[in-house]
């Protein structure tokens, strides 16, 4: 087993890990893997009308401040990762980071997650931009509906892990 079989790491030839010789799903053992400190950053990005980012530039948004609130489920998100995906090891987060960038048609945001422990992080970093990137949606959905009650300009896209660092602890 690679080091960071948990959360998906692993080297290209390595067989898969979630699953045994019989293909059963099953939650990677890591009790024996010493533990490392760990930081992971995922990204992802919101398009969005110029009207849209404008309301949320100018706090305008009648549901209230958006990247404050997507902070705040992308935070809570990432706490929360164990429980929404399915082999994921609860892990104790030691720190969360969100950082916004808003252009003028599109917000791209940033989740940073550290961890100090036998798996890594990387799953809690992209829950954390998903939940955050969903919740600006929800919070702007009203200006983003068009007449028929689609969203023609609205996606989310380029959902990725960014970085990912592991240090052995002595």
């Amino acid at each position: 087993m690679s080091d960071d079989d948990a959360h998906g790491d692993r080297d290209a030839d390595d067989d898969l890990t979630h699953t045994d010789d019989a293909g059963d799903v099953q939650m990677v053992n890591v009790g024996d893997k010493p533990d490392s400190a760990r930081r992971a950053v995922a990204r992802g990005t919101i398009h969005l009308t110029e009207s849209t980012v404008d309301a949320v530039r100018g706090n305008e948004v009648k549901k209230g401040d958006v990247l404050a609130t997507a902070r705040i489920g992308a935070v809570q998100a990432v706490k929360h990762t164990w429980e929404t995906i399915p082999m994921c090891h609860q892990i104790p987060i030691t720190n969360v980071d969100t950082e916004f960038e808003v252009s003028d048609d599109r917000i791209e945001l940033a989740v940073a997650v550290e961890t100090t422990g036998k798996t890594g992080c990387e799953m809690e970093a992209l829950e954390g931009v998903t939940t955050g990137l969903n919740t600006v949606w929800d919070m702007v959905k009203a200006a983003e509906k068009d007449a028929t009650g689609g969203y023609p300009d609205t996606r989310i896209t380029d959902v990725e892990v960014v970085t990912k660092e592991k240090t052995v602890l002595e």
